[in-house]
């Protein structure tokens, strides 16, 4: 028992003392950071991906908006957390703001962008619906299926992270998806919304080029932030299999994406495909 309470003990001091010190050089890393240039976008988000610029679907959406639209910006791949406790977020001639769709809300009135310019009221009705199932459903699954169901965590161990920081993310997610409740489903059961909710996606989509027709809307942004960490960043899950063999028109989809608006992606990634 004396010997477990020493390990306890170092542990915990080991904790603290990591946590003071990360807080410390973020605080002099910020205290002596240069200022942000006027009327360009920065955007704070975290390091690169393996297989995709992040591993963040959030941070693909927002930034594949950001190139969409043509608005000037400027990474800052400095993992440091929005007044909301999360990442993306942006600050802009001074102002923040923090959530991926609050960004893209400010940026549009900011910049009188209309990405959904080509569509009717009723196809953008339908393009927000499946954005939302894509970040309120599929989401979830993506996050249990890297944290909880991926026995070897090879997206978090290819990031080079260690076996603590692995059980604290496995331990948040559990807790977050409990809450959600999509958490008190079994592995199989919430594998077999997300197949549903993919189906739907592939079925809608078809042959079309983008969600809602030739042209990509606002929406696609989040969908191929989505469908990304699915096709690349889901080693070995059944939503990887599912992409590859089943509904394949979702991976072209996200190769279109990827070709149209990251020329830069084998840069931006830890491993080329």
């Amino acid at each position: 028992m004396a010997e477990e309470s020493c390990v306890s003990m170092y542990i915990a001091t080991g904790v603290v003392t990591v946590t003071v010190l990360l807080w410390y050089l973020r605080r002099a890393k910020t205290r002596h950071a240069e200022p942000h240039p006027r009327d360009t976008v920065m955007l704070h988000q975290l390091g690169k991906g393996v297989h995709v610029p992040s591993i963040s679907p959030f941070v693909l959406k927002l930034e594949t908006y950001l190139r969409m639209s043509s608005i000037p910006y400027k990474n800052l791949f400095d993992r440091k957390m929005s007044s909301k406790g999360k990442t993306p977020w942006i600050e802009y001639n001074g102002e923040q703001v923090p959530d991926s769709e609050f960004c893209i809300e400010y940026l549009n009135a900011r910049f009188s962008v209309d990405l959904n310019s080509k569509y009717n009221p009723s196809e953008r009705a339908i393009g927000r619906a499946f954005r939302k199932l894509a970040e309120e459903d599929i989401y979830w699954y993506i996050g249990l299926s890297r944290c909880v169901y991926d026995r070897n965590k090879a997206i978090f161990s290819r990031l080079g992270l260690n076996w603590l920081v692995k059980k604290i993310l496995m331990r948040k997610a559990l807790t977050s998806a409990w809450h959600h409740g999509i958490g008190r489903h079994s592995e199989t059961e919430v594998t077999h919304i997300a197949d549903g909710d993919l189906k739907a996606l592939s079925d809608f989509i078809g042959d079309r080029k983008f969600l809602l027709g030739d042209s990509p809307c606002q929406e696609d942004c989040a969908v191929f932030g989505i469908l990304a960490q699915v096709v690349w960043h889901m080693p070995g899950s059944e939503g990887e299999r599912a992409v590859n063999e089943q509904y394949t028109n979702l991976r072209q989809y996200c190769v279109r994406m990827r070709d149209m608006y990251w020329p830069d992606w084998d840069d931006r990634v830890l491993e080329r495909i």
